[in-house]
């Protein structure tokens, strides 16, 4: 990916906890190959791939700690010299959280407390987490604008709610630099298109590949702002390098400010594929919201976000990217 901006990376140390999924994994991989000086993954490997670990063995700057956020101690000593803390480590998942809500918020609220606290106690020059869009819940409004939102509709809303008042805390009892990220649908190459809780853009590309059922939950005119990785990880970067003092104890949209319904994403998949197979509708999924659409004009004001790959344009890189996989794999 090249580089976001101007600001150099050299000397500068960082942590990248739940590095070996999806979004992290990204982030580890631009700071790498944009120099900082030392990058350390901290990952317990529950829904974190081997395999983004084991990517970067080959980078003498890069380390990998293996453990969990629920341990005070593994946190603490993952914060030990770093400069700026990214904390991507969560169980997502809303039919997850609504399934076991209780192992959700150990992780997702308790896991981030601990770490908000190594971080503060470390002296660490920033600390940026991982929001979610689901903290909109049933506000119907569009676009969705960071001062309103509903009634919260999943456990894994809720967590992130959580993690957002006590970053708000933080930044104000504390001084820490602290910063939000509220996601909105990331998707790209690396996305593990396997489990119960995989997401939808590579659960729709693997099962036309392999000539699988494909499901939609609803009738597909339910609509997302769907948004490429690179966004993701621009909007982290700049937020652990920002030094606008009026940007922190704050959340923040990141998307791409555009939506389009999950039918228009099915043909547009099956398009690229070249596939004609027909979707299988099912019923809606409990806790999901009905229609997403950001404002990304506060992330843009106070952060200088803005978006580097259009939805259709990051859809065509990672239907390539799982193709060549699937081709790979079955020669």
């Amino acid at each position: 990916m090249a580089a976001i901006f101007n600001s150099s990376l050299a000397g500068k140390k960082f942590l990248v906890t739940g590095g070996a999924g999806f979004i992290g994994s990204h982030i580890v991989a631009y700071l790498l190959e944009h120099g900082a000086e030392h990058v350390r993954m901290l990952d317990n490997l529950s829904t974190g791939l081997r395999s983004n670990v084991d990517l970067f063995a080959h980078y003498p700057n890069y380390e990998f700690i293996e453990g969990d956020i629920r341990q005070p101690d593994t946190c603490r000593a993952a914060c030990e010299g770093m400069d700026y803390i990214n904390h991507q480590a969560a169980l997502g998942s809303v039919p997850r959280s609504i399934k076991d809500p209780s192992t959700s918020n150990d992780v997702n609220v308790g896991g981030f407390v601990n770490m908000i606290t190594a971080a503060k106690d470390a002296g660490v020059k920033s600390f940026v987490y991982a929001s979610s869009s689901s903290v909109y819940g049933d506000e119907i409004v569009l676009p969705k604008v960071e001062t309103k939102t509903g009634n919260l509709l999943s456990p894994y809303a809720v967590t992130k709610m959580a993690n957002e008042l006590y970053a708000s805390v933080f930044c104000r009892l504390y001084g820490l630099k602290v910063v939000g990220l509220r996601y909105f649908n990331v998707f790209g190459p690396r996305q593990d298109p396997n489990g119960p809780y995989a997401a939808v853009i590579p659960l729709f590309v693997s099962g036309l590949l392999n000539g699988n059922p494909v499901y939609i939950n609803g009738d597909g005119t339910q609509t997302r702002d769907f948004t490429y990785v690179a966004n993701a990880v621009q909007a982290n970067v700049r937020s652990m390098l920002c030094d606008n003092p009026d940007a922190f104890g704050e959340a923040y949209n990141v998307a791409v400010g555009s939506n389009f319904t999950v039918n228009f994403l099915y043909e547009s998949i099956s398009e690229m594929l070249g596939a004609s197979q027909a979707p299988v509708y099912r019923s809606p999924r409990e806790g999901d919201i009905r229609d997403s659409l950001a404002d990304i004009s506060k992330a843009g004001r106070l952060l200088g976000y803005e978006p580097v790959c259009q939805f259709l344009d990051g859809l065509k890189i990672t239907v390539d990217y799982f193709r060549a996989l699937h081709e790979n794999k079955n020669g």
